[in-house]
């Protein structure tokens, strides 16, 4: 007989004669590779023959053989724990068992008891862990993650995964102790993750930390760990279990996002910028609070957009609608330049940069920014065209001068000379009595043509050096203009080439400008070396000047002795008053490589 309690089949097998085993009950079972349990058959009229039909056809043969081999020596037999055991359902189905049979002594001779327990949801169970197991194996050894397992009565550590590559060893040296492990945390988080190891023994809770260690290499790499502690019966950690991952480049990118952030807020604090926001459903714009350096303190945080339309210059408002308008999925970005007007009501030039995010139908919801104040930029542009206009009349009026001194002066001298070489021509007796003065006349041309050659270009400086040549220049040009200049140098050392070019044309614009306007013919100049400096100093008694009304006239002396004086870092200043004569004083610093130059001679 066979009775089944909850999945198990309790099976009382009988035989007073173990040979006559056609009279008793029997367990039809087989093992080859695996020991196949199937049913007990309870109809006695079935018994006379051996009944295989509830195994499974290919194991027919061998059931009889293994049968009687049990019943010759019954012990018991835990049967299960490491064969697969099948038992073989009425539909042809199979199914996993575990079963335990026991000889029992009695007087009607030996019974055999057996335990039969269906186990197919727990080997489901088990094929399921030992699937996921793999799967976490080979994630773990494919992705960048690494684990441990420290066994902590044995003092035996597993290392897995990339454990060995995240702290910078082979998997030998990871495999020896914790010693190893230690010396590769960074000693300013090791006291913090053993207190968080400590932590987490004490309350049983997971640990998560994220700390550096330090490669052989003696680069620095994060990583990010999470474990717990395991506990035996009597409440002791016996075990720690737990996976890392390595996030160093997270933390690079990170770094790099908060080192832009902070440099942005820097930026925006140290300078004229403010950030933005414009919720275009609600139309409302946030801005950032430096929006107060740039359009004044009284300027709201919050506002409608179409508020802030209605500020814009209405010279830039079709260009700034112009370029929201353009915003779209495949050109997000966009930048404009415009005038809004400030609390204080005038006007600022601002540079605005935003971007547009959009729904899936690309209908615009956000749009974030930057605005920066580039009123000074502007200013300089409009300085830099004006300067620009102002280098165009230069050249036309010095091309102009140029003209006029070769048409007026030297062409009508030169047509002068030519006419009395043709009445000589005509008169060859008088040409013993006038040859004197035509030499006279062509040498005269001849230096005025030398003398404008030496205005236009400088070859005496580079012949004779610059203190010889710019007082060479002083008695030439004294002598045409019938004027003195008191010339005076205490430079012991050479001046370079640059500094004495611009030193000669601030020179030669302070004296032209000197004889049309100072009234007076007597002039000082002199050069002069201080504290690795070089002083130029042109002055005179003479009726002096409105510098400011200068500055804003249309000539272009005083901007271009400026001009020239800043480009090779030096400083000028004009001391001048109506009737109270004139002084230039010009200060140019030695280069730093000319001084090593000079000191070496």
């Amino acid at each position: 007989m066979s009775v089944w309690l909850s999945g198990i089949g309790i099976l009382l097998i009988g035989s007073s004669a173990l040979l006559a085993v056609r009279n008793a009950l029997f367990i039809r079972l087989i093992l080859v590779e695996t020991l196949l349990i199937l049913p007990v058959s309870t109809n006695r009229s079935s018994m006379s023959e051996p009944n295989s039909g509830g195994i499974p056809q290919r194991f027919h043969e061998r059931h009889q053989a293994h049968r009687t081999t049990f019943f010759s020596q019954p012990r018991s037999r835990p049967m299960g724990a490491n064969l697969q055991l099948s038992g073989l359902r009425k539909d042809g189905t199979e199914f996993p068992v575990e079963i335990r049979l026991s000889p029992m002594q009695t007087s009607e001779g030996i019974l055999v008891t057996g335990a039969i327990r269906d186990i197919t949801e727990r080997k489901l169970a088990e094929q399921q862990l030992a699937t996921a197991n793999e799967r976490l194996r080979l994630a773990v050894e494919s992705g960048s993650v690494g684990g441990w397992d420290f066994d902590l009565k044995t003092g035996k550590n597993l290392w897995f995964g990339k454990a060995h590559a995240q702290l910078g060893m082979t998997p030998d040296q990871t495999s020896r102790s914790l010693a190893e492990f230690w010396d590769r945390v960074h000693e300013d988080d090791r006291e913090r993750l053993k207190h968080a190891l400590r932590i987490a023994k004490d309350t049983r809770e997971e640990l998560a930390e994220e700390f550096r260690v330090i490669w052989r290499d003696g680069t620095t790499h994060w990583l990010r760990s999470r474990g717990r502690y395991h506990y035996a019966a009597n409440g002791e950690p016996e075990r720690m279990l737990g996976i890392s991952i390595d996030i160093t480049e997270s933390k690079k990118a990170e770094q790099a996002l908060q080192d832009g952030e902070q440099r942005f807020r820097l930026a925006a604090q140290t300078g004229k910028m403010y950030s933005f926001e414009w919720d275009v459903p609600t139309d409302i714009v946030v801005r950032s609070p430096e929006r107060v350096k740039v359009l004044g303190a009284t300027e709201p945080l919050h506002f409608k957009h179409q508020q802030f339309v209605e500020t814009i210059h209405p010279d830039d408002r079709p260009t700034f609608i112009a370029t929201i308008a353009g915003l779209a999925p495949g050109t997000p970005t966009g930048e404009v330049i415009y005038r809004v007007r400030g609390s204080d009501g005038g006007f600022v030039w601002v540079k605005s940069s935003g971007r547009g995010f959009f729904d899936s139908h690309g209908k615009l919801l956000r749009v974030i920014g930057m605005v920066a104040d580039i009123t000074d930029l502007k200013r300089a542009e409009e300085a830099l065209a004006g300067m620009t206009r102002k280098l165009i009349d230069s050249q036309e009026q010095e091309r102009a001068w140029i003209g006029r001194e070769l048409h007026d002066d030297i062409n009508q001298r030169l047509a002068m000379l030519s006419l009395e070489l043709e009445q000589l021509r005509e008169n060859p007796s008088e040409v013993q009595s006038r040859a004197q003065e035509l030499q006279k006349q062509t040498d005269e041309i001849s230096s005025d043509v030398q003398a404008l050659s030496h205005d236009l270009h400088a070859s005496k400086l580079e012949h004779l050096g610059v203190v010889v040549g710019i007082k060479s220049w002083c008695r030439e040009f004294g002598e045409r203009q019938k004027m003195e200049i008191h010339f005076k140098s205490i430079v012991p050392n050479t001046i370079p080439p640059e500094i004495g070019l611009c030193l000669f044309r601030v020179l030669q614009e302070a004296l032209h400008n000197a004889v049309k306007h100072s009234g007076v013919r007597q002039f000082e100049v002199q050069i002069a070396e201080h504290s690795n400096e070089v002083h130029l100093t042109v002055s005179d008694a003479g009726r002096g000047f409105d510098i400011e009304a200068a500055s804003q006239g249309t000539g272009l002396g005083l901007t271009s002795m400026r001009e020239r004086v800043r480009l090779v870092n030096g400083t000028i200043a004009i001391d001048s008053k109506p009737m109270r004569g004139t002084t230039i004083h010009v200060r140019v610093p030695f280069a730093s490589d000319h001084s090593s130059e000079r000191t070496a001679r």
